[in-house]
Formats: structure tokens, C-alpha cells, sequence
């Protein structure tokens, strides 16, 4: 429930003049009430009107508070200690005006110039008003302890309005940082999805394409001279785009997964086990390909098993469309916690996938720096083309989350 206070603040931020004026009129009455004031068996000083229309034009100025502070205090302190040194009494109604002066001068201003000008309005009044002669017979205690006291309370309330003011201000800025940050955040997130999205569809889309044009072209050299040859190679190639089919539809449905909350009717993910198929399509389509493993073979996590799976496929794909030997060798080493893999060609080397403006070389490097491993791509000294990539069998916790 919204309370006083606060109706107060949300009225003065939208009419902020017209409390300003409700203000100024009612500090008028109460110094004029507090010219009428006079201790028992005294009468108030014969100083005539001006020095009252001296306080109530003192009045007007407090409205150039927020653009004039210092001023304001300076013009209320002088025409308030003129007021005292004639003989009014020293009263927290004849002082209304530079109260509220130094209210706002706590407010608006920083701390080392509200103890100065209270230092020096503070000394100036109990001085004048210790030597007024006009009032006779006060306790030196009322008189030096009651202004101190007065003038610290609209200090004391101002310094709190002014840490309030920061503090919101602070949380304000907080919370718009916090936003600013959860946006930036999120279109990282975005940014990560759609690279990895497109890794997946560029591997799913090269692979397919290429292996089937090779495959194509193998059926149709070999149609009249080995017409038995040309109709397996055939059957593979239907073979070939069944299987771009199925991981093309599992990679988009990944982006439909409201429609498979259980992951329903999505295939797994490819790994090092789907191997052996990836090796005969590529023989069907003329490539020979060997493998050799060393060391014990070891389980790799999903997240290493496909990027694993993905550039072996990447590297075959390149060795098919850009090398000009008909033969690749795949070498598997276990050593200690890593996987390292080899891709290589004979022959004189060819231009490669990112010379010629494709995205192979650095999808697959990227694959490697996401779950922590490491690529490297190149020719060979004694000629071809090789890939070698190091992956960590168990990735860290950390890697593993944000690998999809």
C-alpha cells in the first residue's frame, strides 16, 4: 500500500513549482508568527514593516533552491541574523525559512559544503544572538544549545533524503545493469545456437552432397562397363540420401523441440560407433579409406564422441571433393586422458577448404575448442593433405554442460 510519503514524492515529481509555492507561503506564515513571538514581560522589537517584508521576500528566494542552493542559504542566513540582532526572539517559527534552506543544502550539495555553511550559520547566530541585548535575562544553555539543535535537525534530514535519493539511485542502476546484462547474455546464447546449428548443418549437408555427387559420378563412368558396379553404387547413393534425410530432419527437430518434449522421434546423436558406415560410404563412392587404432580404446563423453564422429567425417569430405589421391588413412590413439586423430591423403597437396572460402577447416576447429581439444590442419612435408586433432576423453564438467 502506497503511503503518505510516498504520494508526497510521486505529486512533488509531477507538479514540482506548486508544492515549491505551497511551501514558500507557509514558511511566510510562520515567520511572520514568529515576529509576534516575545518572552513574558517583553515586548516584540519596534523594527517596523521592511525588515518583515525582508523576511517574507527571504521567503521567495528558497524558490531558486535547486538551481541557486548556496545563495539561498547565504540570502535566508543574512536576513534571519538582521531579524535576531534587532531583538525578535530566537524561535524555530522565525527561524522556518533558513531551516528549510539548510534542508536543501544538505540535499543537493556534498557533505564537506553542508559543515561549512552550517559551521558558519551556526556561529553567526549564536553570536548575534548571545549579544542581542534585547533579550534579557536567557539562559545561556537556551540560548547556544536550542539554535544548535534546530539547525541540526534539517541537516540531519536532508543528509538522510540524500542517501535515500543515492540508494535508490544505486539500485536503480543495478537493476538496469542486471537487464542490460541478461540481454547481452541471451543473444550470446542466440549467437552460440545458430553457430552451432549451422556447424551441424553444414557437416550433415557437405558430407551428403558430396559423397552422393561422388557417387554419382563413380555410377555413371561405370554404367556401360560394369553395369552390376553401377547399380550397387546406385543403391548406396539411395542409401546416401536416406541418411542425409534422417540427420537433417534429427538437426532441425532440434530447433522444433516442442513438438518431442521426450525427444520423441529424434534419432541420437552420430559418434565414433557409426564409424564403420561412414567408411563405406565413402569406398562405394571410390575413396579408400583405412584405419588404424593404437592403444586401448577407451568411452568417450557424447560431447567428444560426436565431434570426434563430425571431423573424421569433415576431413573425408575435404580428401573426397579437393584431394587428387583416391586413398585416406584414419589413425585412432589413445594415450592417457586424450583421443588423438589423424586424417591424411597422399599426393601433391591440394587447395584446401578455407583457402577456397568454405567453413570445413573452421567448423571443425571450433568443434575441437568447445569441449577443450585442439586442431590442427595442413600439408604434409612429403605431400597430401592431414588433419590432426586432440580431444579429452571425459571433458570437464564446465565444457561438457555447454556442449550441446
Amino acid at each position: 500500500m502506497e503511503s503518505y510519503a510516498d504520494r508526497i514524492e510521486r505529486y512533488a515529481a509531477r507538479w514540482p513549482r506548486a508544492l515549491d509555492v505551497v511551501m514558500v507561503l507557509a514558511l511566510i506564515g510562520c515567520a511572520s508568527l514568529g515576529t509576534q513571538l516575545s518572552l513574558p514581560g517583553t515586548s516584540t522589537p519596534d523594527s517596523g514593516k521592511p525588515l518583515e517584508v525582508m523576511l517574507g521576500l527571504s521567503c521567495f528566494v528558497l524558490l531558486k533552491y535547486r538551481t541557486h542552493t548556496r545563495t539561498v542559504v547565504v540570502v535566508v542566513a543574512l536576513v534571519t541574523v538582521a531579524a535576531i540582532a534587532r531583538g525578535y526572539l530566537l524561535t524555530p517559527l522565525l527561524l522556518a525559512p533558513l531551516l528549510a534552506a539548510m534542508y536543501w543544502l544538505a540535499v543537493l550539495c556534498d557533505r564537506r559544503t553542508v559543515r561549512a555553511y552550517a559551521a558558519v550559520v551556526a556561529v553567526a547566530l549564536l553570536t548575534v544572538n548571545v549579544a542581542s541585548e534585547n533579550i534579557p535575562d536567557l539562559s545561556i544553555v537556551l540560548t547556544v544549545i536550542g539554535p544548535v539543535f534546530w539547525l541540526a535537525l534539517p541537516i540531519v534530514a536532508g543528509n538522510m533524503a540524500r542517501l535515500r535519493r543515492d540508494y535508490l539511485e544505486s539500485v536503480q542502476a543495478r537493476a538496469e545493469h542486471a537487464e542490460r546484462t541478461r540481454e547481452e547474455e541471451a543473444r550470446l546464447r542466440v549467437a552460440e545456437e545458430r553457430m552451432r546449428i549451422a556447424r551441424e548443418l553444414h557437416d550433415v549437408v557437405a558430407h551428403h552432397l558430396a559423397l552422393a555427387n561422388a557417387q554419382a559420378g563413380t555410377a555413371a563412368h561405370l554404367a556401360r562397363s560394369n553395369p552390376e558396379q553401377s547399380e550397387k553404387i546406385l543403391n548406396d547413393l539411395t542409401g546416401t540420401t536416406s541418411s542425409a534425410l534422417r540427420e537433417l530432419k534429427a538437426t532441425l527437430g532440434l530447433l522444433r523441440a516442442d513438438d518431442h518434449p521426450q525427444g520423441e522421434g529424434l534419432e541420437p546423436a552420430p559418434g565414433l560407433a557409426r564409424l564403420p558406415e561412414l567408411i563405406a560410404s565413402y569406398r562405394s563412392a571410390g575413396l579408400g579409406v583405412t584405419v588404424t587404432t593404437e592403444g586401448e580404446p577407451r568411452p568417450l563423453s557424447p560431447g567428444a564422441d560426436l565431434t570426434a564422429y563430425r571431423i573424421v567425417q569433415e576431413a573425408l569430405t575435404n580428401v573426397s571433393k579437393h584431394a587428387t589421391s583416391s586413398h585416406a588413412h584414419v589413425r585412432f590413439t589413445y594415450a592417457d586422458a586424450r583421443l588423438l586423430i589423424t586424417v591424411s591423403n597422399d599426393g601433391p597437396a591440394a587447395p584446401t577448404t578455407a583457402a577456397s572460402g568454405g567453413f570445413g577447416l573452421m567448423g571443425m576447429r571450433e568443434r575441437a575448442n568447445s569441449i577443450g581439444g585442439e586442431l590442427c590442419a595442413g600439408p604434409r612435408p612429403e605431400g597430401g593433405f592431414e588433419v590432426t586433432t586432440a580431444l579429452p576423453l571425459q571433458p570437464s564438467a564446465a565444457v561438457e554442460r555447454e556442449t550441446p
